[in-house]
């Protein structure tokens, strides 16, 4: 835990009850501040007073007694609409923040400039940040990982000089997070997404803005500059006067990490300074992932790791749940359980990856249907199509994709399976990579994927593969 002292012998209010909502009381209190909890939620106040907390509804409290709003990254600040305890903290002149903003206050006055990596991005960010703290942990360094990304960043341990903190953040915390300051920012691409929360794409792409443009002085901001948005942000920060590492997969680039052919090169002024290897990694398959190897090889020569150790490091990276993830082969038949694509620009990098997918879609979607995928639609055998967004999606690929509305996921599973049996494909893959938000049948990405690879462990002759092995009960 990071005891939070900032706030010592001053009262905070605290809403929203979650994982990291309790972390933060727990962090405040142990530094010596008064907390008030709070969630619209009747079970997560239940939870907080067991645990020893004050509990009280935020509507009834004296605003002048209270030092800030700690509010949960869940529960809206601006959109759709201001939830109703910003608007109280707003009209008694509280600042409302978040958990990562605690955390750069408690560093600066614990540990100045003390390590710390902030990785955000529209997607491949939970890859980045659990690959950058793999390459860091196997070079001998101390390393906690957390924020968006599992563990609550105030339920690490605290910073210092002789620790790394990789941290994810998402959107929602840097909104939350004024003074960010990472010595190494990482962001490695921008597409519309969240715009309910955000209410434009303006305002999306200035928040993802707010990491990079808080980098130390001395620190470096890595930038996958293979959209609009962040080549723009790459030459602001560096009309700031931020040393910018430029990371591109389309360009050679004169300085900067480049993908050329299976591995990733470094350069300076148009010389290479050094490559690794990239081949035969399955947990880094496709461009996508290149990407999220090439920011984390920046960060780390950032921090000092050289460039032969990271390339070792890499061989070894175990992959995430639910992000491209190998959960089983039957034959030739390879099954990828890919549940974190929530939107079609995650979707677009599954699809990329392989030649013959039986592709399971659908949920609930978002905005702006399946244009984005249409560039790799021939790579698609057949899709099956789950959820809300079965038949919206069905009509988008009317005439180009073979494919059947099958509603659940798992008829899906049976007959994607039964047709890639069948296929004269060489390696046919059943990828589940939804490209639309779980709600409408499951709870979240995660129960989603884990109903898939039970799924496919059910199948008759399925041999689990890869990192699943070692979650084979």
């Amino acid at each position: 835990m990071t005891p939070v002292t900032v706030f010592r012998g001053r009262t905070v209010a605290v809403f929203g009850l979650g994982a990291s909502g309790l972390s933060t009381c727990a962090a405040l209190a142990a530094g010596g501040a008064s907390v008030i909890a709070f969630d619209d939620q009747a079970a997560k106040v239940a939870e907080a007073a067991a645990k020893g907390y004050t509990t009280r509804n935020l509507r009834e409290i004296d605003w002048k007694t209270i030092a800030a709003l700690i509010l949960s990254p869940g529960v809206s600040l601006t959109h759709p609409e201001m939830h109703w305890s910003v608007k109280l903290a707003h009209l008694a002149v509280v600042e409302v923040i978040g958990d990562i903003e605690l955390f750069c206050r408690q560093r600066r006055a614990l540990a100045t400039r003390s390590p710390f990596a902030a990785i955000t991005g529209t997607n491949g960010k939970s890859t980045t940040t659990a690959l950058l703290g793999h390459v860091l942990a196997k070079a001998g360094r101390e390393v906690a990982v957390g924020g968006n990304l599992g563990t609550p960043i105030l339920s690490l341990a605290p910073p210092s000089q002789a620790r790394v903190h990789v941290i994810e953040c998402s959107s929602f915390q840097i909104d939350l997070a004024p003074t960010l300051d990472p010595s190494v920012g990482i962001l490695l691409n921008l597409a519309p997404d969240h715009l309910d929360r955000h209410g434009t794409l303006a305002n999306y792409v200035a928040i993802k803005e707010r990491l990079i443009a808080g980098v130390e002085r001395a620190g470096t901001a890595v930038i996958g500059v293979d959209d609009e948005y962040c080549q723009a942000i790459a030459d602001h920060a560096e009309r700031a006067g931020t040393r910018v590492v430029r990371v591109s997969m389309r360009r050679r680039a004169l300085s900067g990490i480049y993908l050329e052919g299976e591995r990733l090169v470094d350069a300076e002024d148009g010389k290479e300074r050094s490559s690794i290897p990239l081949s035969g990694i399955g947990n880094l398959r496709g461009v996508h992932n290149a990407q999220n190897a090439a920011c984390a090889y920046a960060a780390a020569r950032s921090f000092g790791v050289p460039a032969h150790e990271i390339a070792i490091a890499l061989k070894s990276f175990p992959g995430l749940a639910h992000r491209m993830q190998e959960v089983g082969c039957k034959g030739a038949i390879l099954f990828i359980n890919d549940s974190k694509a929530t939107n079609v620009d995650a979707a677009a990098r599954a699809l990329a990856s392989f030649s013959d997918i039986f592709w399971i879609a659908g949920g609930r979607a978002k905005q702006g249907g399946l244009k984005v995928l249409e560039g790799y639609f021939h790579r698609i055998r057949k899709a099956y199509l789950i959820g809300e967004a079965a038949r919206d999606f069905a009509a988008s690929i009317e005439g180009v994709v073979q494919y059947e509305i099958v509603g659940t996921l798992e008829r899906a599973v049976e007959i994607a399976t039964e047709d890639a049996e069948r296929s004269p494909a060489k390696e046919p893959v059943v990828l589940l990579s939804p490209a639309c938000a779980s709600f409408d049948q499951f709870p979240n990405f995660e129960v989603r994927g884990d109903t898939f690879r039970k799924l496919v462990r059910a199948i008759p002759g399925v041999v689990v593969v890869g990192a699943e092995k070692e979650t084979v009960s």
